[in-house]
This record gives C-alpha cells, sequence and structure tokens, in this order.
C-alpha cells in the first residue's frame, strides 16, 4: 500500500507540473522520513550518486551531443537529399523520404527530440509547399521520429539495460528487425494515401543524380556503420560507441563538410548538456525512490500479487502493454522506464519473460506514448516546428499509431522478432 500512495503521489505532482525529477526525489523522500524517520536523511546524498554513477549511463550525454552536432553540420540535409534522390520518381515521395531519412538518422542519434529537430524544419515547409495537408505532414514527422529509440542506438534502451540489469548490445541488435518493420510498414502507409489522395511525383529517377547525391552523403551514410558496426562486432562497447559517434561527427562536421563552427558547436554542446542535465537529474533521484521501494519489498510484493492472478507469461506481457501505454501518456520514456522497470521487473522474470525481448516491448509501448497527449513529447515538439494544432495532428497520426501499435503486438507475440538476432549472433 506504501509503494502504491508513492506512485500516487509521483502522478499527482507531475500532474501540476511539478518536475518529473523533483517529483520523483519529493516523494521517495517524504516516504523514507515517513517510515523511518529523519535517521534516513544522511543517505540520501549517497543513493543519489550511486543512481547517477553506472558506467553504461556515460553512453547517454555522448549520444546526446552527438545528436546535436550532427543537427548543426550538414547531415540531415544531405540524408534528405539522397532519400529523395532515391524514392522522388514514386507518388507522395516526400512523406516517404521523412520516414526513410527517420531510419538513416535513428542509427546515429537515439533521440527522438533529435530526428524530429533535424528533419522537421526542412521536410515540414517542403512537404506543405508541394501539397500536403499540415497534420499529416506533422504526424508523418513525428511518428517516423519515434523509430529513433527503436532502431539502435537508443536512449531508452540504455536506461532499461541499467535499470534491468541486461546488456545494451543485445537490446540494440533486438530493436534492428523491429524498427524495420514499423518503418517500412510507415512508408507503405504513405504510399496508400499518396495513391488515394493522387499526390505529387517529385522528379524523374535519375542515376546521375542518385550517385551525386549518394557521395555527397556517403560520410553521413557511414557514420551508422562505424558505430554500429563497431558496437555489434564487439569493437567498442556501447559507451565506448557513444564516444566514437561524438569523434566521427566533429570530424564530418569540421573537416569534411566544413559547416560545423565553433559557434554552431557552443550550442550544440550547450544542447547536449542540458539535456543531458535532465536526464541525470532523472537517474539521480530514481535512485531514491529505488532505495526506498526496495527496502519495503514494494517490486516482490506486486510480482507475488499478480502471480496469483495470472502466472501465464503472454496474459502477463498484456497486462504490462496495456499498464506501459497508460503510464506513456503521462510520463516521459526516460521517468517512465526509472520509475516502473524496477518494479515490474521480479514479475517479468517469475514468469519467464527475457529480459531483452521485455526490453523492446517497453521500448515500442513508450514510442507510442511519445505520440499520445496529453504528454506526447515528440508530438508536442513537432507541431511546434509545423505550427499545426496538437488535436488534429493526433487525428491524422493515429494511422501511424496503429503500424506501431500492430509492430509491438507482433513484437509481443512473436519472440523471434527480437530475439532471433540475438540468439544467432550473442547467444
Amino acid at each position: 500500500m506504501s509503494g502504491f500512495l508513492v506512485f500516487l503521489c509521483v502522478i499527482a505532482l507531475v500532474l501540476i507540473n511539478v518536475p518529473i525529477a523533483v517529483a520523483l526525489g519529493v516523494a521517495a523522500v517524504i516516504a523514507m522520513i515517513a517510515t523511518q524517520g529523519s535517521a534516513s536523511l544522511p543517505n540520501l546524498a549517497i543513493a543519489m550518486y550511486q543512481g547517477a554513477t553506472s558506467f553504461p549511463l556515460i553512453a547517454i550525454p555522448l549520444f546526446i551531443l552527438a545528436g546535436a552536432i550532427m543537427n548543426t553540420s550538414g547531415i540531415s540535409r544531405r540524408l534528405i537529399d539522397f532519400c529523395n534522390a532515391m524514392l522522388g520518381s514514386m507518388r507522395g515521395a516526400l512523406a516517404q523520404v521523412n520516414v526513410l531519412t527517420s531510419m538513416f538518422f535513428a542509427e546515429i542519434s537515439g533521440s527522438a527530440v533529435a530526428d524530429v529537430a533535424a528533419t522537421g524544419p526542412i521536410l515540414s515547409p517542403a512537404m506543405k509547399a508541394r501539397g500536403y495537408s499540415g497534420p499529416f505532414t506533422a504526424a508523418v514527422t513525428s511518428s517516423s521520429a519515434s523509430l529513433a529509440i527503436i532502431i539502435p542506438p537508443s536512449i531508452p534502451m540504455i536506461l532499461y539495460a541499467v535499470m534491468a540489469g541486461t546488456s545494451v548490445v543485445q537490446l540494440f541488435v533486438a530493436g534492428i528487425v523491429p524498427g524495420l518493420v514499423a518503418g517500412f510498414a510507415m512508408m507503405g502507409l504513405c504510399h496508400y494515401y499518396a495513391v488515394k489522395n493522387n499526390w505529387p511525383r517529385e522528379d524523374p529517377f535519375k542515376l546521375r543524380k542518385l550517385w551525386a547525391s549518394f557521395k555527397d552523403a556517403s560520410w553521413a551514410l557511414t557514420l551508422p556503420l562505424i558505430i554500429l558496426g563497431g558496437i555489434f562486432g564487439g569493437v567498442v562497447t556501447a559507451t565506448e560507441g557513444a564516444a566514437l559517434a561524438v569523434v566521427a561527427a566533429l570530424f564530418v562536421g569540421l573537416v569534411i563538410y566544413r559547416e560545423l563552427d565553433w559557434r554552431h558547436l557552443r550550442d550544440a554542446i550547450i544542447d547536449g548538456g542540458v539535456q543531458t542535465g535532465v536526464v541525470m537529474l532523472l537517474v539521480a533521484s530514481s535512485g531514491l525512490l529505488g532505495l526506498y521501494l526496495t527496502e519495503v519489498q514494494v517490486p516482490q510484493t506486486i510480482a507475488a500479487a499478480l502471480m496469483h492472478v495470472t502466472s501465464n507469461k503472454w496474459a502477463v506481457l498484456a497486462l504490462l502493454n496495456v499498464f506501459f501505454l497508460f503510464i506513456g501518456m503521462f510520463l516521459h520514456s526516460a521517468a517512465a522506464i526509472i520509475l516502473v522497470v524496477p518494479i515490474v521487473m521480479p514479475l517479468v522474470t517469475a514468469v519467464g519473460i527475457d529480459p531483452v525481448h521485455f526490453g523492446i516491448v517497453v521500448t515500442l509501448n513508450l514510442a507510442i506514448g511519445q505520440q499520445t497527449p496529453p504528454v506526447a513529447s515528440v508530438l508536442m515538439i513537432t507541431c511546434s516546428i509545423a505550427k499545426e494544432n496538437v488535436w488534429d495532428v493526433t487525428r491524422a497520426n493515429l494511422p501511424f499509431i496503429g503500424v506501431l501499435l500492430a509492430t509491438l503486438l507482433l513484437v509481443t507475440y512473436v519472440p523471434a522478432t527480437t530475439l532471433g538476432l540475438v540468439d544467432l549472433f550473442y547467444r
């Protein structure tokens, strides 16, 4: 009961616009003082420090910084040009280009917000100028951006790995097939709308243009091979791969494309620092909450209670899907992972769900949460960039959310979609 009250306290504080990190810390401190008295206060700073000093977490600020650098170094524009040269002859090409560019960018940044920030200001005006409706333009931009947390590398996957005590590399590998399935399904949906609405073609296919755009984007296309190839090949860890991403982004931006000046680099560092501060404060304050929940054995209590209801892992997965879809509507992905994953992991383990499989299930749920109001972090940013009404965009976004839901069901009940490559190469 005490754990349930703490959870309600966190939700209530978030709903009245208290920052999530502060809400987590306040609820944990109040609960610890109420149950243990002031004797628990000296342990608070230690718990926060230990919560934020896990080595894999170093990858988060590095991937954030790499994404911020890439946003200002001409990489996104070259990726868009290359995708347009490939798909420009198709009907509704710009919608297809929007999704494919997000899939490429997802292999570099690990952040849906970084994806929107990179592609939205370029593609949104271009699509509107070619006659696409504003709500549809924002919907396809927003939903495809969430592929960035499904296709590796992924910042939420890193957080999950730390909270669940599982392998970051295996999670990255497990996300490849679901990310590609969701991305190509979105492209198929765009093609359906293009034929239905007789949307325009851009340019006839020209091999010369494709080759020119490929050469111009070759370094941008090489970045995922360097980063993911190093991680999957065992040359570097995920954390070292994040550092490699920063070095590669700096090299491409400063030496190859020469569009990254010192002013843009300073802005990228500041932007990366702010985003890192938000995430790491969440992680640190979650250390307090985790300490309290562990001491009162809330995870074990919840696991035992649900085991009395059902011990069938497929039924448990269905219940957890509903729970995470609901939580995702009100909490950002990082906060949801930090708050909920440590609580449900004993149940997940008890019923025999593979932690890597469950990590992709959680990630897909939170990708949907990025698109569903009232919080809908990625949707809100996209609407701000595209200057569109949130509810108009939400209606246009429902079919794309349907694609993500269908992918979630596939991943949930056909574990081979996530574990096939993992079992083949890493087990």
